[in-house]
Parts: C-alpha cells; sequence; structure tokens
C-alpha cells in the first residue's frame, strides 16, 4: 500500500477547533513556574500560534528541500537546519537546530588541539628514557617522535603499555596525575569548536 504524502493544507479561517491538542499545551504552559494561571482563550491562542510557526517552519524546510540540485519532497534535518541559518526570522533557533559537522572534522580539530597542548621540545628519534620502576619491574622506554607530537598509536587508545611508558616518560608514574596537568594545559586555552 502507497504513503499517503500529500500534505495537509492550511486552513484559511481560525474554526474554533486546533490540529494540536490543547489538554497538552496547558500541561506544558503549566510547567513553567513563572506563570500561575492561564485562561482558556490564552491557551487556545498559544495554540494556533504554534500552529502556524510550525507551518511556517514547515514552508520554510521544504523550500530548502527543493532548493538542492535533486529536489526532494521529504524534508529532512539538514533542510530545517539550512532553513534556520538562511532565514532571518528563523535565526533565533540556531542554537537548538544546529548544521550538522562531520565527525571527522570534529576529530581532525581535535587531534590538533591535542597536538597543540603538548608543543615542546622534541628530542631526537633514537633517545631512549632512563630505566623507571613499575612495581618491580624495570624496562627501558624509547621515545619517538610520534608520540610526542600527539599521534596516537594503538596501545595509548587501549591503555595498555603505550600508555604507561608515555606517562613514565612524562615523569608521572599515577594516571591521576596526567589528567590533572592535561587539565591545567587546557585551562590556559580555548575548548575544541564542535559547532562548526
Amino acid at each position: 500500500m502507497p504513503y499517503n504524502t500529500t500534505a495537509i493544507p492550511p486552513r484559511k479561517e481560525v474554526t474554533g477547533q486546533t490540529q494540536l491538542p490543547l489538554s497538552r499545551v496547558k500541561k506544558i504552559i503549566a510547567q513553567d513556574p513563572d506563570i500561575s494561571i492561564c485562561s482558556n482563550n490564552a491557551a487556545f491562542v498559544i495554540t494556533i500560534a504554534t500552529e502556524l510557526f510550525v507551518q511556517h517552519l514547515a514552508k520554510e524546510c521544504l523550500t530548502q528541500a527543493k532548493l538542492e540540485r535533486k529536489p526532494r519532497r521529504n524534508i529532512q534535518y539538514k533542510d530545517v537546519a539550512s532553513a534556520v541559518q538562511s532565514v532571518e526570522n528563523l535565526e533565533f533557533l540556531g542554537d537548538l537546530v544546529p548544521k550538522t559537522v562531520k565527525y571527522k572534522d570534529i576529530k581532525a580539530t581535535a587531534a590538533a588541539k591535542r597536538a597543540q597542548l603538548r608543543t615542546g621540545p622534541v628530542p631526537e628519534a633514537n633517545e631512549e628514557a632512563q630505566p623507571v620502576s613499575n612495581g618491580g619491574k624495570k624496562h627501558k622506554a624509547s621515545i619517538s617522535r610520534s608520540s610526542l607530537n600527539g599521534s596516537a598509536n594503538i596501545g595509548s587508545l587501549l591503555g595498555g603499555n603505550g600508555a604507561r611508558r608515555q606517562s613514565e616518560e612524562d615523569g608521572m608514574e599515577d594516571p591521576n596525575d596526567q589528567i590533572e596537568m592535561e587539565m591545567r594545559q587546557a585551562r590556559g586555552q580555548d575548548d575544541v569548536d564542535m559547532t562548526g
């Protein structure tokens, strides 16, 4: 059976019936601590205004969907986000409906920020650290240029010996000390912007 995708035409006149449930709108209004009592007429007007706003938003989103190279009849999130960014009277929704950002862009920005936090003198690739005791075991940990530039290896991501060696190279035996050091470094820098 085909889907019914025909649009519901907007009303020409207010008939006294609302498409949104009036009781639900009254419950939402009652949640506001600043409003103690709301009359039925006020709740009705708020419901009608909400319906008109949703119709306007949907119309602008459909316009954005039709502006693409391949026009669509279905509205997607990216259409809502672009409508909010491009239509002036919808700009107040900018924080609620942000443009989507690709994960790889966020990951690259975060990696660049981590690398910036870890900048410092880079020793030669063949240097070896002094033996450090770790629970009675002694071993030599080599310092590689890539570990100091912020690129992570699988061992450090999984918390294996690579992470232990890195904390030993930094002269910290307790992982909490490393976290505190990174937090102190981060306080001096701005946060990574994840909104694009």
